[in-house]
């Protein structure tokens, strides 16, 4: 099994900063990528961003480019989100997920950590 917990959220001002923080314990040791997605209220869970967990390549939602970076301290099992120049429409609930080698997806997610940006 693997538990997912992210950390970091909270409120802040439009054009502010905010860096989630996301970690993975148990069955880690095939982890293949890991995640971060986001639900606002009344909207469908979207993509943010993603990182390969063996070459740390990643992509983002064409929505955050430029302003969000995902990175990884493998060591840690950790994964950040750093995220600047946030806008209100940023506000949402943030998923870290997690997918192993031979998963279709990502099959293990955490409980989410609010973030809300206030214009």
């Amino acid at each position: 099994q693997v538990h997912v917990v992210e950390s970091g959220g909270g409120l802040v001002q439009a054009g502010d900063s905010l860096r989630l923080s996301c970690v993975a314990s148990g069955r880690t040791f095939s982890t293949n990528a890991m995640g971060w997605f986001r639900q606002a209220p009344g909207t469908e869970r979207e993509f943010v961003a993603a990182i390969s967990w063996a070459v740390g390549s990643t992509s983002y939602a064409d929505s955050v480019k430029g302003r969000f970076t995902i990175s990884r301290d493998n060591a840690k099992n950790t994964v950040y989100l750093q995220m600047i120049s946030l806008k209100p429409e940023d506000t949402a609930v943030y998923f870290c997920a997690l997918r192993r080698d031979g998963d279709s997806s990502y099959v293990y997610w955490g409980q989410g950590t609010q973030v809300t940006v206030s214009s």
